[in-house]
């Protein structure tokens, strides 16, 4: 059985010789030393100890959100017209207009295009000729409606996504990254502040907002339908924070209950399973999302109970991740550790659809010894799980 295949039977709730697995090292200068912790022959890697068994291909426009601290990668894009790069400020600014830091571990949006009014001079160095009326508007409002969102189809998009499925797939399954979806490109243009409050204070405009990001979306879905190479859907937006969402469940359902379901329907009439990112605690929007079409969760953190989570959605999701990256692994004992994983498996894991994995990326702040204990209790759980 492939990785790919493996991955494909968990999804459809079928036999599989042992569960799938997903670890991504944040700060892969280590791993020398995790080879030598893990006590690997010289010509074994830890990939192939690992065996991940994903791989996400992107969009053109979506690759500076991933790879901008790859200063040569960045300045070929540039001259494609998928971003500009501040090499002083250490920022590149995607198609969308939006500032990603250079150098930061995770994920950093640090300019949001239509937060205010910007100067002229830096609006027509940076940003995309299309968004120079809007980024130069007085009001918010103003900025929005002058606002319009990148061509879907600029040629050249989605050759490196296709590139990158013919070489992954013959050893993982390969996902359409959708990362940053709707909530998370609306702040990221007009940051956060102003999203929550406007959500509130003047949802019209921001409805606007969404529903630009929104058909750009769609217009990606159906490319992505027409390639023929995927049979998952994918979508990310971190909606929780660690105790509950940040918004209401009211708002969810005006703001993003119509838009999910538009752009997740490109996928479900296509015979596509759905898989949707977000961080944080978003137990009360899953039977909504579920409703629409959700089929995986990515990631499960731990501040949602993950005994709850499998009785009461166990029939309708497949979990994936769940092991918990921000307080046990920096700061618990190997001990912990090993005990919580097995733990972790063997709830998500029982019976199946359960995809194991941390609940993010192992960051660089986690001790040798915890990831040497938590990648050997993986290995030896995601077989064992299936015996219960």
């Amino acid at each position: 059985m492939t990785r790919a295949e493996r991955v494909r039977k968990v999804i459809n709730r079928q036999e599989v010789d042992y569960l799938p697995s997903q670890i991504t090292f944040a700060d892969r200068t280590r791993d020398r030393e995790i080879h030598e912790g893990l006590g690997l022959a010289p010509e074994k890697t830890i990939d192939e100890y690992l065996e991940n068994h994903i791989a996400f291909a992107l969009t053109k426009a979506d690759f500076p959100l991933f790879f901008r601290n790859d200063t040569k990668l960045m300045r070929e894009l540039e001259k494609e017209g998928y971003c500009r790069v501040d090499e002083e400020r250490g920022v590149v600014y995607d198609s969308w207009g939006m500032g990603i830091k250079v150098g930061s571990d995770g994920f950093c949006a640090v300019f949001n295009p239509l937060a205010e009014k910007r100067k002229k001079d830096f609006v027509k160095k940076y940003m995309p000729p299309r968004i120079h009326d809007a980024c130069l508007a007085d009001t918010l409002e103003e900025r929005i409606r002058l606002w319009t969102p990148p061509d879907p189809n600029q040629k050249g998009n989605y050759d490196w996504m296709v590139r990158d499925f013919k070489a992954y797939s013959g050893s993982y399954y390969v996902i359409p990254s959708g990362y940053f979806g709707l909530y998370e490109r609306a702040y990221g243009i007009v940051g956060i502040p102003d999203m929550l409050e406007g959500m509130a204070g003047f949802p019209d405009a921001i409805e606007e907002l969404l529903d630009k990001i929104t058909e750009y979306r769609i217009e990606v879905a159906r490319n992505i339908v027409k390639l023929g190479l995927f049979d998952l859907g994918h979508m990310g937006d971190d909606l929780g924070q660690q105790h509950m969402p940040f918004f209401s469940l009211t708002m969810f359902d005006r703001f993003f209950m119509p838009r999910y379901r538009e752009l997740w329907r490109v996928f479900k009439d296509a015979g596509m399973k759905i898989a949707m990112h977000s961080c944080g605690n978003i137990t009360m929007f899953l039977p909504k999302l579920i409703e629409i079409g959700l089929d995986v969760l990515e990631p499960v953190q731990p501040c949602m109970d993950i005994h709850y989570l499998k009785k009461e959605f166990g029939n309708h999701l497949v979990f994936w991740g769940g092991i918990d990256t921000q307080e046990l692994l920096p700061f618990g004992t190997p001990e912990e550790i090993r005990a919580h994983v097995v733990e972790t498996i063997r709830t998500l894991g029982r019976g199946g659809a359960h995809i194991i994995g941390p609940s993010q990326e192992v960051m660089k702040d986690v001790p040798l010894g915890n990831i040497i204990v938590l990648l050997k209790t993986i290995i030896e759980e995601r077989v064992n799980v299936l015996n219960l």
